[in-house]
């Protein structure tokens, strides 16, 4: 073929380099999907529903479904009753609730233990999202990760957890979180409570007639307001008060 124009010409010669830019390209690649977060291991704690280092208040009557533990204070500062828990109650000596009290100060010294190492544990985690709406989750349906904040937390309407059965939540708050009279944290999809940990340096407070989902591992006061409930578990390393509510370890 004979090309009998100037830019014709021109072509011909630029055709035979095209192959050797084009293999000298980077090919651009499909972003990896992030590793799936690892599950907070809870130790000899995962056996109770409720450890406190300092006491359990109540005002009767409450429904516990789990174990439920206090050390290293007596026994004595465990005001649950054995009507109330459908479940073992374990003190460090023979002052706990009678007449079911049993005495365990060894394995409530592993599980004390194994709380504060599953705080720190889940404190410690890289956050993948962090100061989500500045600390107000209210109306959010949240996907599985692991979420920061470096202030109080609020939940004033109802937020959704979303994922699989082996999705985990990792939630890190610095201050207080408290969860408003008459809302809800609720699991969507196949999301388990056994799979979504709140881990908070403040206190907690779960308002009148709320229901949360997870377990709690607070470095100080867990408070659940008149008529509340959880799914999950109530780890405090100061006290833990209940006011008529439900607590079923899931």
């Amino acid at each position: 073929m004979i090309v009998k124009s100037a830019f014709g010409a021109a072509l011909l010669r630029f055709l035979p380099v095209l192959p050797a830019v084009l293999l000298s390209a980077p090919l651009a690649r499909a972003a990896e999907p992030a590793a799936p977060t690892a599950a907070v291991n809870l130790g000899g704690a995962g056996y109770f529903v409720i450890l406190s280092k300092s006491g359990i208040t109540d005002v009767p009557g409450s429904d516990v479904t789990g174990n439920v533990g206090t050390s290293p204070i007596t026994g004595a500062a465990d005001h649950l009753s054995c009507a109330e828990v459908t479940g073992k109650i374990l003190s460090v000596d023979d002052a706990g609730p009678a007449p079911c009290n049993i005495k365990s100060p060894a394995r409530l010294t592993t599980a004390i233990g194994d709380m504060q190492t599953a705080y720190t544990d889940a404190a410690g985690r890289s956050a993948t999202i962090t100061e989500l709406g500045a600390g107000n989750l209210g109306g959010l349906t949240l996907a599985p990760g692991v979420y920061s904040w470096s202030t109080n937390v609020t939940i004033p309407a109802n937020v959704a957890l979303k994922g699989g059965r082996n999705d985990i939540w990792i939630f890190q708050i610095s201050k207080n979180l408290a969860l408003s009279s008459g809302t809800a944290v609720m699991l969507r999809g196949h999301a388990r409570a056994r799979n979504v940990i709140w881990q908070v340096a403040g206190k907690v407070s779960l308002g009148t007639t709320s229901h949360f989902e997870g377990t709690i591992l607070a470095k100080t006061l867990i408070s659940m307001k008149t008529g509340a409930s959880i799914d999950g578990r109530l780890y405090s390393q100061t006290a833990v008060t209940l006011q008529m509510n439900s607590v079923v370890v899931r």
